[in-house]
């Protein structure tokens, strides 16, 4: 019996590590995992801002042609039909203008897009840095602009574990943009060149949706400063258990590269508006210096990917918004004369005596009140002087002496003094 106990019940194998040396290997692991990231992760070094530059150019370049790509394998035989328009009456006062195209607008304007040199925009510059300094001025004397921005950030899309943002810097900076090198390029109906380089052909210039393109080049080196503070709720295992202050510093050091404007006239069909729509090309340069405080008393500063991070996001933002082949749309007004936006000297006039007339109002009331009181006065001064004369003439009168019945024997009274 004992032998068959044996063969049916094998002896169990004894582990080669104990409990706690297994224990003990399993948190060594964990504490060499979180080094390695902690050092490459959090504290790794950043590549440098060329290398960074470099491939974020080529990311956009490679999205502008899959996206042109895409646009001209799309145009089919029937783009070339011409699109349907409303059986309206034509005038038959207003005389029918012969059709204006890119090619006719070039020729009556003397601009040769293939040797016309670049123009320098110096009056361009000035009107903007005139419009950008009395913004810089406004914002000195009202707080709409912080309170936006206060609003903006504390908005339905702040996440539940940020707490309020408070915006605790906010420089415009002090240099202006400089626009340089404006150059006029025909472009297709979706913003693609019809030169491409070449000389302009006759036939795409007259082409249907063809339109004039303005390119010039933009530079800005300065230091626009946003800094903002908060605190990080980490609601585990409860709620409010642990909060991190974190304190960011964003600033724009240097932004380069080529803005793009055009026109789109107004449909009359769809009443639409003519618009003028704006882009930056993809080889546009934006340098940033991300500066990052996190905790309360042992803090920790600059980490260097929360600058990765935050940086990638900034560029994501502005690329979703307005580098091609995304652009921003502005209405444009009616430019026809009307009569209630005439200004002239009467207005101006009429404008100043009605501020001064406002300012030197109560000045007035001032001096009519005085003036009134001075009469007053004056009138109040001259009854008393009749009175006083009539008094003295009556006391002349009574030259003689003459004694108060009932008086004390030898008492005189002197009526004149």
């Amino acid at each position: 019996m004992a032998s068959l106990s044996t063969d049916t019940c094998p002896a169990k194998a004894e582990p080669a590590l104990s409990f706690t040396q297994g224990l003990i290997l399993g948190q060594l692991s964990v504490v060499l995992v979180l080094a390695a990231f902690i050092k490459f992760f959090i504290f790794g070094d950043p590549p440098s801002p060329e290398v960074t530059a470099s491939l974020r150019a080529t990311e956009r370049r490679s999205r502008t042609l899959a996206h042109k790509r895409s646009l001209l394998s799309l145009r089919t035989a029937n783009a070339k039909q011409g699109q349907q328009t409303l059986n309206r009456k034509k005038s038959s006062v207003l005389r029918n203008p012969p059709n204006l195209t890119i090619g006719s607008i070039l020729s009556k304007t003397y601009y040769n897009v293939d040797s016309h040199q670049p123009e320098s925009l110096d009056w361009f510059n000035v009107l903007v840095a005139q419009t950008i300094a009395q913004f810089r001025s406004d914002a000195q004397h009202d707080d709409a602009i912080l309170s936006s921005l206060t609003k903006a950030l504390n908005g339905g899309s702040r996440p539940d574990f940020v707490d309020e943002i408070r915006v605790t810097e906010l420089s415009l900076g002090e240099d202006f943009p400089i626009f340089s090198n404006c150059r006029v390029i025909p472009v297709d109906e979706d913003g693609l060149s019809l030169g491409n380089g070449r000389t302009l052909d006759a036939s795409a210039a007259t082409r249907e949706g063809a339109k004039l393109q303005a390119r010039m080049d933009v530079d800005l080196s300065d230091m626009l400063t946003l800094a903002l503070e908060t605190k990080l709720l980490l609601n585990y295992p409860k709620k409010l258990s642990a909060v991190l202050p974190v304190a960011l510093s964003v600033s724009v050091v240097r932004f380069s590269g080529t803005l793009s404007i055009s026109f789109i006239p107004s449909n009359p069909s769809q009443s639409t508006p003519t618009m003028m729509t704006f882009s930056f090309m993809d080889d546009y340069r934006l340098d940033l210096s991300i500066r990052s405080l996190l905790g309360s008393r042992s803090r920790l500063q600059d980490v260097p990917k929360i600058a990765q991070l935050i940086e990638a996001r900034l560029h994501r933002w502005f690329d979703e918004r307005c580098v091609e082949p995304r652009f921003q749309e502005i209405a444009l007004p009616s430019l026809w004369p009307r009569k209630k936006n005439t200004r002239g000297p009467e207005d101006g006039l009429a404008e100043t005596n009605a501020s001064v007339g406002r300012a030197k109002g109560k000045d007035i009331n001032q001096d009519l009140r005085a003036e009134a009181r001075r009469e007053v006065e004056a009138e109040a001064g001259t009854r008393t002087g009749r009175e006083h004369d009539s008094l003295r003439r009556r006391r002349m009168r009574s030259e003689d002496d003459f004694a108060m019945p009932g008086s004390l024997p030898g008492l005189d009274i002197d009526m004149r003094t």
